[in-house]
Protein backbone atom coordinates (compact mmCIF):
# COMPACT_ATOMS: atom_id res chain seq x y z
CA UNK A 1 0.00 0.00 0.00
CA UNK A 2 3.03 2.67 0.86
CA UNK A 3 4.02 1.74 -2.64
CA UNK A 4 0.84 2.29 -4.27
CA UNK A 5 0.60 5.73 -2.08
CA UNK A 6 4.22 6.40 -3.51
CA UNK A 7 3.03 6.01 -7.28
CA UNK A 8 0.44 7.55 -6.65
CA UNK A 9 2.28 10.78 -4.92
CA UNK A 10 5.04 10.36 -7.88
CA UNK A 11 2.17 10.80 -10.78
CA UNK A 12 -0.05 13.37 -9.10
CA UNK A 13 3.49 15.29 -8.49
CA UNK A 14 4.42 14.54 -12.33
CA UNK A 15 1.16 15.92 -13.12
CA UNK A 16 1.77 18.84 -11.15
CA UNK A 17 5.04 19.48 -12.87
CA UNK A 18 3.12 19.10 -16.30
CA UNK A 19 0.71 21.31 -15.46
CA UNK A 20 2.79 23.79 -14.16
CA UNK A 21 5.08 23.51 -16.95
CA UNK A 22 1.90 24.13 -18.87
CA UNK A 23 0.09 26.75 -17.54
CA UNK A 24 2.85 28.96 -16.35
CA UNK A 25 5.91 28.31 -18.46
CA UNK A 26 4.68 27.14 -22.06
CA UNK A 27 1.25 28.86 -22.33
CA UNK A 28 3.10 32.58 -21.73
CA UNK A 29 5.45 32.19 -23.69
CA UNK A 30 3.71 30.58 -26.80
CA UNK A 31 1.18 34.01 -25.68
CA UNK A 32 4.67 36.09 -25.69
CA UNK A 33 5.93 34.53 -29.16
CA UNK A 34 2.56 35.29 -30.87
CA UNK A 35 2.60 38.92 -29.55
CA UNK A 36 6.31 39.32 -30.97
CA UNK A 37 5.54 37.78 -34.03
CA UNK A 38 2.68 39.79 -34.47
CA UNK A 39 4.80 43.14 -33.29
CA UNK A 40 7.55 41.88 -35.74
CA UNK A 41 4.95 41.53 -38.58
CA UNK A 42 3.47 45.37 -37.91
CA UNK A 43 7.26 46.62 -37.68
CA UNK A 44 7.85 45.01 -41.19
CA UNK A 45 4.52 46.29 -42.70
CA UNK A 46 6.18 50.18 -41.14
CA UNK A 47 9.12 49.49 -42.82
CA UNK A 48 7.47 48.33 -46.24
CA UNK A 49 5.45 51.27 -46.16
CA UNK A 50 8.39 54.05 -45.10
CA UNK A 51 10.40 52.57 -48.01
CA UNK A 52 7.66 53.26 -50.47
CA UNK A 53 7.40 56.65 -48.99
CA UNK A 54 10.63 57.49 -48.96
CA UNK A 55 10.33 56.96 -52.96
CA UNK A 56 7.51 59.36 -53.11
CA UNK A 57 9.43 61.93 -50.75
CA UNK A 58 12.52 62.18 -53.99
CA UNK A 59 8.96 62.59 -56.15
CA UNK A 60 8.14 65.34 -53.94
CA UNK A 61 11.28 66.86 -53.74
CA UNK A 62 11.36 67.38 -57.28
CA UNK A 63 7.78 68.50 -57.54
CA UNK A 64 8.21 71.09 -55.27
CA UNK A 65 11.61 72.19 -56.74
CA UNK A 66 9.62 72.37 -59.77
CA UNK A 67 6.73 74.54 -58.16
CA UNK A 68 9.15 77.07 -56.76
CA UNK A 69 10.53 77.68 -60.38
CA UNK A 70 7.10 78.56 -61.55
CA UNK A 71 6.13 80.55 -58.21
CA UNK A 72 9.04 82.45 -59.29
CA UNK A 73 8.69 82.76 -62.47
CA UNK A 74 4.86 84.16 -61.87
CA UNK A 75 6.07 86.90 -58.94
CA UNK A 76 8.71 88.05 -62.21
CA UNK A 77 5.66 87.99 -64.27
CA UNK A 78 3.63 90.00 -61.94
CA UNK A 79 4.69 94.05 -61.77
CA UNK A 80 4.61 95.40 -58.30
CA UNK A 81 2.94 98.65 -60.69
CA UNK A 82 0.46 98.80 -63.10
CA UNK A 83 2.89 99.55 -65.55
CA UNK A 84 -0.10 99.78 -67.99
CA UNK A 85 1.40 102.87 -70.47
CA UNK A 86 4.23 100.24 -71.11
CA UNK A 87 2.02 97.15 -71.35
CA UNK A 88 0.47 99.23 -73.83
CA UNK A 89 3.44 99.81 -75.94
CA UNK A 90 4.36 96.45 -75.84
CA UNK A 91 1.51 95.70 -76.99
CA UNK A 92 1.00 98.21 -79.99
CA UNK A 93 4.46 97.14 -80.82
CA UNK A 94 3.61 93.64 -81.35
CA UNK A 95 0.96 94.75 -83.40
CA UNK A 96 2.93 96.82 -85.51
CA UNK A 97 5.24 94.21 -86.10
CA UNK A 98 2.81 91.75 -87.17
CA UNK A 99 1.62 94.53 -89.81
CA UNK A 100 -2.25 94.44 -88.31
CA UNK A 101 -4.09 97.47 -88.82
CA UNK A 102 -7.48 98.98 -87.14
CA UNK A 103 -5.92 98.60 -83.95
CA UNK A 104 -7.36 99.72 -80.75
CA UNK A 105 -6.39 98.95 -77.73
CA UNK A 106 -8.62 100.10 -74.49
CA UNK A 107 -8.01 99.38 -70.82
CA UNK A 108 -10.98 99.23 -68.62
CA UNK A 109 -11.37 99.51 -64.89
CA UNK A 110 -8.64 97.78 -62.64
CA UNK A 111 -9.91 95.28 -60.48
CA UNK A 112 -8.65 94.97 -56.74
CA UNK A 113 -8.34 92.46 -54.50
CA UNK A 114 -6.18 92.32 -51.23
CA UNK A 115 -2.86 91.28 -52.94
CA UNK A 116 -3.12 90.85 -56.38
CA UNK A 117 -5.35 93.39 -58.93
CA UNK A 118 -6.05 92.84 -62.16
CA UNK A 119 -6.77 95.49 -65.33
CA UNK A 120 -8.59 93.44 -68.54
CA UNK A 121 -7.87 95.49 -71.62
CA UNK A 122 -9.56 95.04 -74.96
CA UNK A 123 -7.86 94.40 -77.99
CA UNK A 124 -8.92 95.03 -81.48
CA UNK A 125 -7.16 94.95 -85.21
CA UNK A 126 -7.76 93.68 -88.34
CA UNK A 127 -5.13 91.24 -90.32
CA UNK A 128 -4.47 87.98 -91.64
CA UNK A 129 -5.43 84.96 -89.88
CA UNK A 130 -1.60 83.58 -89.09
CA UNK A 131 -0.81 87.52 -88.42
CA UNK A 132 -3.56 87.34 -85.54
CA UNK A 133 -2.34 83.66 -84.62
CA UNK A 134 1.16 85.03 -83.88
CA UNK A 135 -0.28 88.36 -82.38
CA UNK A 136 -1.72 86.10 -79.85
CA UNK A 137 1.23 83.41 -79.18
CA UNK A 138 3.71 86.57 -78.73
CA UNK A 139 1.12 87.89 -76.04
CA UNK A 140 0.82 85.15 -74.39
CA UNK A 141 4.90 85.04 -74.65
CA UNK A 142 4.94 88.10 -72.86
CA UNK A 143 7.64 88.74 -69.96
CA UNK A 144 4.15 89.90 -67.95
CA UNK A 145 1.42 87.41 -66.76
CA UNK A 146 -1.24 88.21 -69.33
CA UNK A 147 -4.57 86.09 -69.52
CA UNK A 148 -6.40 86.03 -72.54
CA UNK A 149 -10.07 85.57 -72.07
CA UNK A 150 -11.87 85.05 -74.99
CA UNK A 151 -11.39 86.22 -78.67
CA UNK A 152 -13.69 86.98 -81.48
CA UNK A 153 -12.65 86.46 -85.33
CA UNK A 154 -15.06 87.74 -87.51
CA UNK A 155 -14.01 86.76 -91.59
CA UNK A 156 -14.20 90.01 -94.25
CA UNK A 157 -17.00 90.24 -95.65
CA UNK A 158 -15.68 90.62 -99.38
CA UNK A 159 -13.77 86.79 -98.19
CA UNK A 160 -10.12 89.02 -98.95
CA UNK A 161 -8.20 86.90 -96.41
CA UNK A 162 -8.52 89.29 -93.35
CA UNK A 163 -10.10 88.39 -90.05
CA UNK A 164 -11.50 91.38 -87.13
CA UNK A 165 -10.12 90.40 -84.25
CA UNK A 166 -12.08 91.14 -80.55
CA UNK A 167 -10.19 89.97 -77.64
CA UNK A 168 -10.38 90.53 -73.59
CA UNK A 169 -7.06 89.48 -71.53
CA UNK A 170 -6.77 90.25 -68.58
CA UNK A 171 -2.94 91.67 -67.31
CA UNK A 172 -2.19 91.30 -63.00
CA UNK A 173 -0.36 93.58 -60.65
CA UNK A 174 0.61 93.06 -57.04
CA UNK A 175 -1.00 95.79 -55.04
CA UNK A 176 1.70 97.37 -53.84
CA UNK A 177 1.74 100.53 -56.35
CA UNK A 178 -0.14 102.32 -58.15
CA UNK A 179 1.86 104.09 -60.87
CA UNK A 180 1.13 104.67 -64.54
Amino acid sequence: MFKKRQQMSICIIGTLLVADFVLFGYMPSYTRLKELRAEGARQSRVIAQASVQKGRLSSLKENLAGLEVRVADYESNVPADREIGRFLHEVDSLMNKQELKERRIEPGEKITTDELNCIPVDIRCRGGLTQVFEFCRKLQAMDRLVRIQQVKLVNDRNFTGQVGMQTKVIIYYNSGGEQG
